[in-house]
């Protein structure tokens, strides 16, 4: 477990799991495209240039609200299209308590956008059905986004795969919560309290969001997936193969480095394994990340 304080806000991680690899993912990044970036080692790639990765969520607490940023893998779900995923048996919900999050304590569920490695934990199984993790949470979750993944085998060109999985998830991580009256459809930019805010960073999917907090003169941003691992600081045209619109991925990346870089803004990578965070820094053309750990 990892936390940051940033004003009067913490911003807790959960590890559900950790992997690396995925070398067909992010094709770009080879080890020798990444080992001359000595600023990746030794926490985000190995000492052979593989890649490291991290499946977590984000407990923001402003003492008034729990949100809970992304929901990993879950549980019992059925994921053949990615069998490291197929069926996980993790004992989340308990690290989750043990960090002080028991489930009925959550107030508001965000998705910032509606991957199989996102919304997992929106629902758990029990006696056969799927039910609302969070019982006491609201859903958000951006109208694009669900209009897309729910309507998706409207489109053409969507990948027979890719169409599968998004029914999929919706039939055991969306209607569930949706069928229970739980999931409030939110604009790009909503503003969820005075301290949480979504921005709109579209590319890996149509409606992705990110999520900006803020207290007391101090600031941080979780990515989500705009940027899935730090190598693409420094190769911001690095795009991974299940990005929605490659080039607007890019130029979301950009955009959004450009916009923290050289400031006091902690980033937060939804998928960088420990420490997770640091600050961006200009590097030449593109960008470094100079790592910040959180707090047991």
């Amino acid at each position: 477990m990892q936390r940051w304080t940033i004003g009067d806000v913490t911003i807790t991680q959960v590890v559900e799991t950790t992997f690396q690899g995925l070398e067909g993912f992010l094709p770009d990044a080879t080890p020798e495209a990444v080992l001359p970036l000595d600023w990746l080692r030794p926490h985000f790639i190995t000492e052979e240039g593989i890649l490291r990765f991290s499946i977590h969520a984000f407990v923001i607490d402003t003492g008034r609200r729990r949100i809970i940023v992304d929901t990993c893998v879950g549980n019992h779900k059925p994921r053949e299209f990615f069998p490291d995923w197929h069926m996980l048996q993790t004992d989340f919900l308990r690290r989750l308590e043990d960090a002080g999050y028991p489930r009925e304590s959550i107030d508001t569920a965000l998705c910032t956008h509606l991957h199989l490695d996102h919304v997992g934990w929106n629902t758990m199984l029990v006696d056969g059905e799927w039910v609302p993790t969070f019982p006491n949470a609201r859903y958000l979750i951006e109208r694009t986004e669900l209009a897309y993944t729910d309507g998706g085998s409207d489109d053409a060109e969507m990948e027979p795969w890719l169409r599968d999985m998004n029914a999929t998830v919706i039939a055991d991580s969306i209607r569930p919560v949706m069928d229970a009256g739980l999931v409030d459809r939110v604009g790009s930019d909503h503003r969820i309290c005075d301290e949480v805010e979504l921005v709109p960073t579209p590319g890996h999917t149509i409606g992705h969001v990110s999520v900006r907090v803020a207290s007391r003169g101090a600031s941080a941003l979780i990515t989500g997936d705009f940027i899935h691992h730090p190598c693409q600081l420094a190769h911001p045209e690095w795009s991974v193969t299940t990005d929605y619109d490659p080039a607007q991925s890019v130029v979301t990346r950009r955009a959004r480095f450009s916009e923290v870089a050289d400031t006091p803004t902690l980033v937060l990578g939804t998928h960088w394994p420990v420490p997770s965070a640091g600050y961006v820094a200009r590097s030449g053309d593109a960008w470094r990340l100079d790592v910040e750990g959180g707090k047991e």
